[in-house]
């Protein structure tokens, strides 16, 4: 079996930036067992298996550990890569079909904005291992569905973050969302995402992520068109627009390689 497979920086405007996703489109429906397999063997925080469906795609997302319910840069990617090879229309938007609902994405000039569910947090108090394992004393916690989003006082704290990788993966959550001000003025916030309980110590860019912190910002800073930056190693900015119970991410992405998965 011979099956392409590309590799995409989304969130970058330039390669080896913003947060790699591997894309495999795929004919027909592969095996879950496969699937993980070769999301182990490409080790990135995800990657993204397409499969052809009368109205759009079947998107499923993996990272080197676990099957997830929701990816943003491995959305951007995947979009990236349909119209890229011409499996999309350039002018037609592509209709995502997932363990989230309906996703779409759409191009904005020579970006791509992938109209996702917000999924606001909810105001908790700070479990005492999460207050451990990051290491800092949290401004505000919230969770939701997904995650726990901890605020701190500045950036230079979220930069500062050494945590403790072993005991927050015993934080039962799928990950944890880091935040602060920022104090650039192009952008409102900065944050980091760790999630080494599913096999992600630290993600690059992570834009399920902001559909938590759309709201989480909007509600602090008063507007709903907010510009982030993910201060990661590689780093990368998302455009994020507030709309009711969506939220659109937007982003630019580039393919740094062109490949055949062989079995």
């Amino acid at each position: 079996m011979s099956v392409p497979v590309y590799v995409v920086d989304a969130f970058a405007d330039r390669p080896f930036a913003g947060n790699p996703a591997a894309v495999c489109p795929l004919e027909r429906p592969a095996g879950d067992g496969w699937m993980q397999s070769v999301a182990a063997e490409m080790n990135l925080s995800e990657t993204a298996f397409l499969v052809p469906e009368a109205d759009g795609f079947r998107l499923r997302w993996y990272t080197p550990a676990v099957e997830v319910d929701l990816c943003g840069h491995a959305t951007l990617a995947s979009a990236h890569v349909l119209w890229e090879t011409d499996r999309q229309p350039a002018a037609t938007p592509v209709r995502f079909h997932t363990r989230s609902g309906l996703l779409t994405a759409t191009r904005d000039g020579d970006a791509i904005v992938i109209d996702f569910p917000a999924v606001p947090v909810e105001p908790c108090p700070p479990l005492p291992e999460l207050v451990e394992a990051l290491g800092a004393e949290p401004v505000a916690v919230g969770r939701n569905r997904m995650d726990v989003l901890v605020e701190l006082p500045s950036e230079a704290a979220v930069r500062g973050l050494r945590p403790d990788f072993g005991r927050l993966a015993a934080v039962p959550v799928r990950g944890v969302i880091v935040t602060a001000r920022s104090d650039e003025s192009e952008y409102d916030f900065v944050s980091r995402f760790f999630a080494p309980a599913a096999g992600v110590p630290e993600d690059p860019v992570t834009g399920s992520a902001h559909c938590a912190l759309g709201p989480y910002w909007m509600a602090r800073l008063g507007k709903a068109d907010l510009v982030g930056r993910q201060v990661s190693r590689r780093g990368g900015v998302v455009r994020v627009g507030v709309r009711g119970d969506r939220v659109h991410l937007g982003g630019r992405a580039v393919t740094v390689l062109r490949g055949e998965l062989l079995s």
